[in-house]
Formats: structure tokens, C-alpha cells, sequence
């Protein structure tokens, strides 16, 4: 699954139009103008790369805008303003930090995140759902698989658009 595919069905699922989507790569410290956001938004043939259209960095940054357009800005105890984190630092990272931040960003519980797959007809165990939220260097660490990311998404827009 590719980072277009991301931001696309992001977008279906939670009926954002391009002024909203672009908001949200702007709270997450990335600006992109109506030619970036069609390049971003058009489907990518699936014999590029991945990050052909849109890299890694920008989708966690518009991963981190999605968690402040819903859950606000994070505040250190003496209320000053703490910068998102970018935890996507390699290829093999995107899909779990991308199945964190939507977690983050909608208040899912693990329940709801079973709820949605279920919706989208598979399943996840609380044990394969507590790996792949794992630090990727505690022992239990599992990558997720581009599966949990297109069938949280499907669930989403079956949840969200009927």
C-alpha cells in the first residue's frame, strides 16, 4: 500500500474536502499547494515505490496535523506546546506508526480498532494488535503488514459512509 493510498481513503472515509486536507498537512508543518494536493490525491501505479508521490515524512506530518485537527495540540505540564514526533524513520515503520497516529487521532480503543476490522471482514487478536502498537525495540514488536492498514481504513469508511 502506497502513501497516496493512505491520504486518499483518509479522506473518503472522513469526508475531508481539499481545503480540510490541506489544513491538516499545514498543522502538521507541511504546506502543499492544489498541484501537490492532485499529485497526492491522483492513485499511483503499483509498480513505483511507495513514497513515489509522497514520503514518508509528509504523511506522518499529515498524520500528526490529523491528530491536532481532532485532538488539539499536546502540552507539556507548564502548558507550553510539544512539538509531534516523526517515528516513521524507516520504510518498515510507516504502517504501524500510520495505524498509531489514526489510532491517536480518533480515540480508538483497541476494542474499536477490533470493531473496524471486523466491519472491513477480518480480524485482529489483542495480542497481534498489542505488537504492532509496540516501540519497535520491545521483544514483542511485530511490523504490520499493508492488511491491517487497508482494512482499518475500509472499516473506517464502512463505519463513517455506510
Amino acid at each position: 500500500m502506497n502513501n497516496n493510498d493512505v491520504v486518499i481513503r483518509l479522506r473518503y472515509a472522513l469526508s475531508l474536502t481539499n481545503k480540510q486536507v490541506e489544513a491538516i498537512f499545514k498543522k502538521g508543518g507541511v504546506t502543499v499547494s492544489d498541484s501537490d494536493l492532485d499529485r497526492i490525491l491522483t492513485r499511483q501505479d503499483k509498480d513505483l515505490p511507495h513514497d513515489h508521490s509522497l514520503s514518508n515524512h509528509d504523511l506522518e506530518a499529515f498524520l500528526n496535523g490529523l491528530v491536532i485537527d481532532k485532538r488539539e495540540q499536546r502540552k507539556d505540564k507548564d502548558g507550553k506546546v510539544v512539538p509531534p514526533t516523526f517515528d516513521a524513520t524507516s520504510a518498515k515503520l510507516v504502517n504501524n506508526v500510520t495505524i498509531k497516529k489514526i489510532k491517536i487521532a480518533m480515540s480508538y480503543t483497541s476494542d474499536d480498532i477490533q470493531e473496524l476490522m471486523k466491519l472491513a471482514g477480518d480480524s485482529i487478536s489483542n495480542g497481534e494488535l498489542s505488537a504492532i502498537l509496540r516501540r519497535p525495540d520491545h521483544r514483542n514488536y511485530r511490523e504490520a503488514g499493508d492488511r491491517y492498514v487497508r482494512k482499518l481504513l475500509a472499516g473506517m469508511s464502512k463505519k463513517y459512509r455506510g
